[in-house]
């Protein structure tokens, strides 16, 4: 089989270059540390959350799992709404492969759609590996979901109109989340927006090996976060679906999904096989493989023509869901 990458998107691969010597493709687990103090987080303290005054901005402190310690809710609800009664709820999964990020992580993405459709935005933290192994971050996940659906009406919300969303490791555990509360019979949600996500621990696709080396996330520090998330069970027999959702053997009875993924990256191959096998348990799936794309492109170049289509795809896909 040949390991010649696909190429890049012309555009985006000269901000993959301005990019290079803050972004190494290949994190290992020794850098952790060093990278979740990097510049990234500064910037975040500086984001707008208000959009301009258009979002009331609250962190809650909620009940998280059982025997586990309380987790941090990022609130953003219209100030001031278009419409009358409920909005529908983005609630919001950050990224960082499992080991990096705080809810402020990627949240400019899920306030745009909402400001644009005029919906509420949760973003939950979760606790981080290798601190806190499977299954930490996803009963973090689940139990700020189930608080979010119980206190949606007190936010202007819609119970019946929550939409999980989450890029990369939160799209793995958004992933993950939907098979959880199917599962459990916990919070009904209406859509799974699953963006570039994390979903396959055995990180041998033949993507993963193309992209040896490449773009922002490689099959090296691939194998970081989830040697992180699963510790030796990564790879093996034993691994949940609950942790790497490419493990689900049953896919039926889920929300419908949006994925998307680039074409020149780890996590092509995964994503396309998930969607494939949604459709394959009767599902309803949406899946957009943008050629030349890497990973998270859209947010280190969202001036480029590819991502501002791939933004725009999220946006009619929720349009359509919420008839909004």
């Amino acid at each position: 089989m040949s390991h010649i990458p696909p190429p890049f998107d012309p555009e985006l691969a000269a901000a993959l270059e301005l990019i290079k010597d803050v972004v190494s493709p290949g994190l290992t687990p020794d850098e952790i540390d060093t990278v979740r103090q990097g510049a990234g987080i500064e910037m975040l303290a500086d984001l707008d959350l208000t959009m301009g005054g258009f979002f009331e901005v609250e962190d809650r402190t909620v009940p998280g799992p059982e025997n586990a310690p309380d987790i941090s809710l990022l609130i953003c609800r219209p100030a001031a709404p278009a419409i009358a009664g409920p909005l529908p709820v983005v609630y919001h999964v950050h990224g960082g492969g499992m080991i990096l990020g705080t809810n402020r992580v990627g949240v400019d993405g899920p306030l745009a759609w909402a400001k644009e459709l005029g919906a509420v935005v949760v973003s939950v933290e979760y606790r981080l590996a290798p601190e806190h192994p499977h299954p930490a971050p996803v009963e973090d996940v689940y139990a700020g979901l189930v608080w979010t659906a119980e206190h949606a009406v007190e936010m202007g919300g819609d119970p019946e109109r929550i939409v999980i969303a989450g890029a990369s490791a939160g799209g793995g555990l958004s992933a993950a989340l939907a098979l959880l509360t199917r599962d459990r019979k916990g919070p009904q949600v209406i859509g799974q927006m699953l963006l570039c996500p994390m979903l396959d621990d055995r990180n041998d696709t033949p993507s993963s090996h193309q992209m040896a080396g490449l773009g922002v996330w490689d099959r090296t520090a691939n194998e970081t976060g989830w040697g992180a998330l699963l510790g030796e069970l990564r790879g093996g027999p034993d691994v949940p679906a609950y942790a790497a959702p490419a493990r689900a053997e049953d896919l039926s009875g889920l929300p419908p999904a949006f994925l998307d993924v680039g074409s020149a990256e780890t996590f092509r191959d995964e994503v396309v096989a998930y969607a494939s096998r949604i459709w394959q348990a009767g599902g309803v799936a949406e899946l957009h493989v943008w050629p030349g794309g890497f990973h998270g492109f859209d947010g280190f170049a969202p001036q480029a023509a590819l991502s501002q289509a791939a933004r725009a795809a999220h946006l009619a896909w929720l349009r359509r869901l919420l008839g909004a």
